[in-house]
Order: C-alpha cells, then structure tokens, then sequence
C-alpha cells in the first residue's frame, strides 16, 4: 500500500517490521519524516501498521510479504522496494526471533531455526542491501545485535547470543571494507520490552518499555553511530564490564 506524502528525509526499510522493535521503529522513524519500506511475515499486522502510520503521519508506506529466510525473496523484495521508491537510504536489519534450548537437549530444531533466521536471514539482508547501496553509491546500513552478543551466554541464550555475535562481527567486517558512500552501524539493544521477551514473567533488571528502548535505538541510528549500547545507561558500563569480567562472574550477571 502507498500514498502520496510531503517531502521525505528519506526512505526507511524495516524487516521484521510487524511487531515489536521494528514496529515501534516504524512509528518513530515516520515522526522524524520518513517514508517506508516494511516488510515481515504478517502481512496483517503490517498492513495495519502502515495504514495507522500513513493516517496519522501522512508518510508513505509500502508493505511487502517477506520471510528473511528464503534467500531468493530477500533480494527480490528489497529490489522491488528500490524500484518502487526510486532509492533506499537506510536498511534495518531487524528480523530476528528467540527460541533457544541448551545445547544437546533436544530441541536442535529451535537452536536451528534461530540461526537460520538470526544470522543466515541478516547475512541475505546484508547482501541485498549492499547491492543496492553499491548500485546508489550510498546507503546507511544497520544491524541490530544484542548485549548478548558481548560473550557467550548460557543454556537457551547459546545460539542466540553466538547469532548476535556473527551479526556484529559482519557489521565490523563491512565498516573495515570501508565501502564508498556506504556507512555501517551495530546497535546492541539491552532490556527492551518487546514480543520476543513477553513470556518472561519475572522482574527484569533494568527493562524499559518499548517506546523509550526503541527512542534510544533511533537516535543511535540518526547519528550513524558505528556502534551503540542502548539504552546507554546502564548498557555502556555494563557493556564494558561484560568484555573484561571472568566468564564465571559474566555467568552471574545473566
């Protein structure tokens, strides 16, 4: 869906864009006078988002059906968007989800699809964001991580963190390639309330909701920060303590 709209700073593209951080940075990213591009899985709930974006915003939105796991339709979904829009400024690489088991228990089909969607889906990301931004001579691509992502975590946070961590680690390679034109941030959200972590019912140390995660997140990614803890309080010393403790004491923290 689309519609006409005042002067845009730029076109946003968003994956994973139906729900949580992405949704929520759809939003925020539209105040600040974008334009759209979001895709997910839920096609429903995007659509949605779109038109209550578009309705109170008057930005353009366009919406696009995308598992980030099908290597063949991240590509051309993000084709179609540049064509659509005529260029794309800012590519999020969001999609991610959470299921997670320890290791050799059993549950090898979560442990995988984690992977698959987390590093696999934001490597297929990457690739096409970069063809595009090469093709343009410009672009802003972000990758969003995790604190986890800091050292290795334990039991069903494993694979997800050691995702997270290759997430990161692309971000680095690409920064160090120096592409012209082309700048490169990682943004490692802390306790961000959102649909990945709605089922954890206990106190949360240091959770933020939604809006004042994600308003972090944002102004991180507006100033190009190659790299950013966010919320920087208590994320930046945390993150600091994470790289330098024993692991035994970083177990204790998690």
């Amino acid at each position: 869906m689309s519609s006409t709209s005042p002067t845009s700073s730029g076109v946003v593209l968003i994956t994973g864009a139906s729900a949580g951080l992405g949704e929520e940075m759809a939003r925020q990213f539209a105040d600040l006078g974008y334009d759209l591009a979001l895709c997910a899985r839920r096609t429903e709930r995007l659509d949605a988002l779109a038109a209550e974006i578009t309705a109170r915003t008057g930005r353009r939105v366009e919406t696009a059906a995308l598992d980030v796991t099908d290597a063949d339709a991240v590509p051309a979904v993000f084709g179609r968007f540049a064509e659509s829009f005529g260029a794309i400024d800012r590519v999020i690489v969001n999609a991610g989800i959470g299921k997670g088991a320890a290791l050799g228990t059993g549950r090898a089909d979560a442990n995988r699809a984690t992977a698959m969607t987390n590093f696999v889906g934001a490597l297929a990301q990457t690739e096409a964001a970069l063809e595009i931004f090469r093709r343009q001579g410009r672009g802003h691509l972000v990758l969003i991580s995790s604190m986890s992502a800091l050292r290795g975590m334990r039991k069903a946070m494993t694979t997800y963190a050691a995702t997270k961590a290759g997430v990161a680690a692309l971000a680095e390679g690409l920064r160090s390639e120096r592409i012209p034109g082309v700048d490169v941030s990682v943004i490692y959200p802390g306790y961000i309330r959102s649909e990945m972590n709605a089922h954890v019912q206990q106190k949360t140390r240091f959770l933020v909701d939604t809006e004042t995660g994600v308003r972090s997140m944002v102004d991180a990614i507006e100033k190009r920060r190659a790299k950013a803890y966010v919320p920087a309080w208590p994320w930046v010393p945390i993150g600091v303590l994470m790289r330098t403790l024993p692991l035994s004491v970083v177990r204790k923290l998690t």
